[in-house]
């Protein structure tokens, strides 16, 4: 059985000779050069030997060429925080367009990925990690992006369908270079960020729209629900995906929660003493 075989047989419900794993992490250090960071994470996956490699970029990539700046702060989790948002006025918004995947930010990713899926050490799927459109949005203008929903609701919309353009061209891109599935990060469906009806408005459709893009050339897409008060009623309508998420944080009921998402969690351990305590 091959680590690929694996995977899909599990979420199928199938026998499978083990349960399928898969580790991943930040490389902070080494995360602004791809060969660096792809001999990290061959590294990294042949001492641990994971079911699937995901590509862990700088968490600034996808935003970079729009003006973005990350902090040189490395918080405790491996990603930085930006110390300069490129949206800063509603006029900025007309500023986010369509990114070439030529001597780019999204092209070092995608160079990271090659030199992975290249690799004779890689014996199962090469993923990349992509963050979702209203994820990117509020990277790119921080908090003001709730402003602008409710007072700029078109400017935001045309960034929205920039920035999609943008991730679809970065997929086909992986996609001929033999990736094999996709790490999609959702950030925005929590009701920490966005009311239910902001995120049915600007964050589901383009969800839904990359999701079913990718989906025919897709062998593995992993739903990353990212965040604390999820909104996990419209999450579960996106439907025949694995889904990962977060921990669930105190006062929320795990089981509860999990089986409102989908029949298919992958659990986060952020720090290797949770493990103790994580049950499966």
């Amino acid at each position: 059985m091959t680590k690929l075989e694996r995977v899909l047989a599990a979420l199928r419900r199938e026998p499978t000779d083990r349960p399928p794993y898969a580790f991943w992490r930040h490389f902070p250090d080494v995360d602004h050069n791809p060969a660096a960071l792809a001999q990290s994470t061959l590294r990294f996956h042949e001492r641990y030997q994971s079911d699937f490699l995901k590509v862990t970029p700088t968490g600034g990539y996808a935003v970079a060429d729009w003006g973005c700046v990350e902090s040189s702060e490395v918080l405790p989790d491996g990603h930085r925080p930006c110390a300069r948002h490129a949206v800063n006025t509603p006029e900025d918004w007309k500023k986010i367009r369509p990114v070439k995947m030529e001597s780019t930010a999204w092209a070092s990713h995608l160079e990271t990925i090659i030199r992975c899926v290249v690799d004779r050490r890689v014996d199962c799927p090469t993923i990349p990690t992509v963050f979702s459109p209203l994820s990117l949005a509020r990277k790119l203008s921080g908090d003001r992006l709730n402003y602008d929903l409710k007072e700029n609701p078109q400017a935001v919309t045309d960034a929205l369908e920039a920035i999609t353009e943008t991730i679809l061209a970065f997929m086909d891109a992986c996609f001929r270079e033999s990736a094999e599935g996709l790490f999609y990060s959702v950030q925005a469906a929590s009701t920490a960020f966005h009311t239910e009806e902001e995120y049915r408005r600007f964050g589901e459709p383009y969800d839904r729209r990359i999701l079913e893009a990718v989906r025919p050339r897709s062998k593995l897409t992993i739903l990353h629900c990212h965040g604390e008060r999820l909104m996990f009623d419209r999450l579960a309508t996106l439907r025949r995906l694995p889904h990962y998420r977060e921990p669930v944080k105190a006062g929320l009921n795990r089981q509860t929660a999990v089986l409102k998402l989908c029949p298919y969690v992958i659990n986060a351990i952020p720090q290797l003493r949770d493990l103790l305590q994580i049950v499966v």
